[in-house]
C-alpha cells in the first residue's frame, strides 16, 4: 500500500504503536495496583474477623488432656497429635453480641462467617450462602470442594502421610500451626466470593468471606475509565505526533519543492529555513548553498560559453569576410596574399583560444597531469624573465629581480607559465619606462612569488572579476589578450595546492602574490 511508503505515515504508525503500547502498560499497571489495593484491604478485614472468631471459640472451649500447659504427653504420644478432650465441646455455639457487630447480616454484600465441627454446621451468619450454592466443609475430608479454580497454599498434592476424598490433601501440621500463631490460611476467590477457611487444633472450621460483587463493579468501572481516559489520551496523542511529524517533516516538503522548481530550471529558488538548528534545517541549509553554487556555477557556464561564443565569433568572421572579398572578383597575387595572411592570422587567434579552453577544460576535470619533482623556484622565474625581456625591452619597461634559490616540488613547466603570464600582464599594463618587480621568499613553511609592476592600477570595482574567464578590465574586445591567462594560472596553482592573490591601488600599480607549498 502507498501509505505505507510514506515516511510520515510510518512515523504515525510507529508513534501510535508506542503510544498505545504504553498507555495500555499503564492502564492494566494501575487496574492491577487498585485491584491488589482492594483485595488486601478486604483480605485484611477477613483475617481480622477470622482471627476474632478463632479467639473466642479457644477461650470458651475446655481445655483437653494432657495439652502441653498441664504436663507431657503419653510416650506413645506425638507432640503434634492432638490428644481427645478432656470435656467434649457444646453441640451448639453462639457468638458473643457485640462481635455480631463485625457482620453485617442483613447485607448480602456484607461479611459472613460458618462454624462446623465434626461435619455438623454450630453457628452461621445469616447473610452467609446456602449449601445448595457452595458445598461448606463439614469434615476434613470435603475440604477441597468449596474450591476447584484456585488452589491455596495449605492444600498439599500426593502427600501419602494424609489421604482425604476429593483430590486434595490437606497438610495438618501446617493449618495447626498457623492457627497456633494465630494466622488463618491465604484468601482465595469463590465465583464472587472472597473467603479465608482453616480448622482450629480444637476441630472446628472457620470460614470467612465476603460478596465482594460491589467491589468487582467498582473495579470493572474503574478499569472503564481507565480505558477512556486512555483513549482520549492516544487521540489527542495521535493528532499532537501529526502535526509535530508534519511540523518536521515540512522542511522535506519544501526541499522537494525547491528542488522541482530547480530541474524546472529556476536556480535562483532556495529553501525556507524556519528551524536553522534541527537536522533538516541542517540539511536544508547545506542544500541551499549547494543550490546557490550549482546557480553560480550555472552562470559562470553561460557567461562561459557566451564569452567564448564572442571571442570565436570575431576571427571567424574575419576569415568569412576575406573569404567573400577574395571571391567577389579576381584578384592579383599580392592581394591573394593579403588576403590569405589576415585569414591564417584570425586562425591562429582561434586556435589559441581553443588551445586556453581545452587546458582550462582539462584542469577543471583534473585531467592535465601535474608533474612533481624538485626544482629550484628562483632559477624557473629567472628563465621567465629572460623569456619576457625583449618584450619589456621594447617598452621601456625595467625588470627588477629579487630571486634567492628556493627549492620546491611541482611542475616547473606550468609554473613557468604562470610566473611568465604574470610578467606579460605587468609589462603589457604598466606605463612607459616604468618597472616590474619579481621576488621570491620563503615564508611559514610556504614559497612566495610576488610580482608588482608600476601601472595604472586596477578599479576597486574590477577587483573581485579579475580571475574570471574572458574578463578584462579595460572592456576591450579588440586586445590580443583572451582573458583567459589569469584564469589558468589561477587553475595551475590551485593544482599545485596554492593560492593567487591580487592587491591594487588606481595610480600606484598592482601586485599578484603567489603561495606554493615546498613540499
Amino acid at each position: 500500500m502507498r501509505i505505507f511508503k510514506s515516511i510520515k505515515w510510518r512515523l504515525q504508525i510507529w508513534y501510535g504503536l508506542i503510544l498505545v503500547v504504553v498507555l495500555a502498560g499503564f492502564g492494566i499497571t494501575a487496574y492491577q495496583l487498585e485491584y491488589g489495593r482492594q483485595m488486601r484491604r478486604i483480605d485484611g478485614e477477613l483475617h481480622l474477623r477470622f482471627g476474632m472468631i478463632a479467639n473466642v471459640i479457644h477461650e470458651s472451649l475446655p481445655p483437653p488432656r494432657n495439652h502441653p500447659r498441664f504436663g507431657a504427653p503419653p510416650p506413645d504420644q506425638q507432640p503434634d497429635d492432638f490428644p481427645p478432650r478432656q470435656n467434649p465441646p457444646p453441640e451448639k455455639f453462639i457468638l458473643p453480641p457485640w462481635t455480631l457487630g463485625f457482620f453485617d447480616t442483613s447485607n448480602l454484600y456484607g461479611y459472613y462467617f460458618v462454624i462446623t465441627r465434626d461435619g455438623h454446621e454450630i453457628e452461621r451468619s445469616t447473610n452467609a450462602p446456602d449449601q445448595e450454592q457452595f458445598a461448606y466443609p463439614t469434615s476434613r475430608g470435603s475440604v477441597t470442594e468449596i474450591n476447584r479454580t484456585e488452589e491455596p497454599p495449605y492444600f498439599q498434592k500426593n502427600d501419602p502421610s494424609v489421604k482425604y476424598n476429593g483430590g486434595y490433601n490437606y497438610d495438618a501440621d501446617y493449618g495447626k500451626q498457623r492457627m497456633a500463631a494465630g494466622q488463618p490460611g491465604q484468601a482465595w476467590m469463590r465465583g464472587t466470593f472472597r473467603e479465608v477457611i482453616t480448622d482450629l487444633p480444637s476441630g472446628e472450621w472457620i470460614l470467612v468471606g465476603k460478596n465482594i460483587t460491589p467491589e468487582l463493579k467498582e473495579l470493572h468501572r474503574s478499569g472503564l475509565e481507565f480505558a477512556c481516559i486512555g483513549a482520549i489520551i492516544l487521540l489527542f496523542g495521535l493528532a499532537g505526533g501529526r502535526w509535530i511529524v508534519s511540523r518536521a517533516l515540512h522542511p522535506v516538503e519544501s526541499i522537494s519543492a525547491t528542488a522541482i522548481k530547480i530541474s524546472a530550471g529556476d536556480l535562483s529558488q532556495r529553501i525556507n529555513v524556519a528551524e536553522a538548528e534541527s537536522e533538516l534545517g541542517q540539511l536544508a541549509a547545506v542544500l541551499n548553498s549547494t543550490f546557490a553554487r550549482l546557480d553560480a556555477a550555472f552562470a559562470q557556464q553561460k557567461q562561459f560559453a557566451s564569452d567564448a561564443a564572442h571571442e570565436l565569433r570575431t576571427p571567424v568572421a574575419v576569415i568569412l569576410t576575406q573569404a567573400q572579398t577574395a571571391l567577389n572578383r579576381e584578384r592579383t597575387a599580392p592581394e591573394y596574399r593579403e588576403t590569405v595572411e589576415a585569414c591564417q592570422r584570425a586562425a591562429q587567434r582561434m586556435r589559441k583560444l581553443i588551445g586556453a579552453l581545452l587546458e582550462l577544460a582539462r584542469l577543471d576535470a583534473g585531467q592535465e597531469p601535474m608533474k612533481r619533482l624538485k626544482f629550484d623556484l628562483s632559477q624557473t622565474a629567472r628563465d621567465c624573465v629572460e623569456l619576457i625581456r625583449p618584450l619589456a625591452d621594447e617598452r621601456g619597461v625595467k625588470i627588477i629581480s629579487e630571486l634567492p634559490p628556493l627549492e620546491i616540488t611541482g611542475d616547473s613547466e606550468r609554473l613557468a607559465q604562470v610566473i611568465t603570464n604574470l610578467l606579460t600582464n605587468a609589462i603589457q599594463y604598466n606605463n612607459p619606462e616604468g618597472e616590474v618587480r619579481i621576488a621570491v621568499q620563503s615564508q611559514d613553511g610556504a614559497a612566495i612569488l610576488t610580482v608588482s609592476d608600476t601601472g595604472a592600477g586596477i578599479a576597486a570595482e574590477d577587483m573581485p572579476r579579475v580571475f574570471e574567464r574572458f574578463y578584462r578590465a579595460d572592456k576591450s574586445r579588440s586586445s590580443a589578450n583572451n582573458g583567459l591567462g589569469l584564469a589558468i594560472s589561477q587553475a595551475i596553482v590551485a593544482a599545485h595546492g596554492g593560492t593567487i592573490e591580487v592587491a591594487s591601488e588606481e595610480g600606484a600599480g598592482t601586485t599578484f602574490t603567489v603561495r606554493l607549498p615546498v613540499a
